[in-house]
């Protein structure tokens, strides 16, 4: 079963975060992930745009994968379909981020499971602008 922290929590956890990779960020201003970005980019974050079809997105070189980004980063929030989480999960095991966050409509149990074990914070099903200003 997934069980995110508590709203209190997850705004402390965004007060404390500032770098954040967005797997499967879009250049497409219509679409959720770059409005979602947007929004946190213009509230201080620093956003790092994680999709190997795309170059840049919101004035940022987008990079293919979370490999690629240099340095620690806060939270990776992932725009990608729910069956995509386990391999992003073991992907993002392999770098140094403190929580992995899944967008609204995303979750998948096998990838909370996978992540929980390895002692790293996870929320899924959550859009992390909504969190956001509900906490600010």
């Amino acid at each position: 079963m997934i069980e995110n922290p508590s709203r209190e929590e997850m705004g402390k956890m965004l007060k404390k975060s500032k770098r954040i990779a967005v797997v499967g960020l879009s250049d497409n201003p219509e679409r959720t992930s770059y409005m979602v970005s947007k929004a946190m980019q213009d509230s201080g974050y620093e956003i790092i745009p994680v999709n190997p079809a795309v170059s840049e997105v919101l004035g940022v070189k987008a990079v293919k994968a979370l490999k690629d980004i240099e340095g620690h980063f806060d939270i990776v929030n992932v725009f990608r379909r729910s069956e995509f989480l386990p391999e992003i999960a073991k992907e993002f095991a392999e770098i140094d981020a403190d929580i992995f966050w899944a967008q609204l409509g995303v979750e998948n149990e096998e990838a909370y499971n996978f992540l929980k074990e390895k002692g790293h914070t996870v929320i899924m099903n959550r859009c992390i602008k909504v969190e956001h200003a509900l906490t600010k």
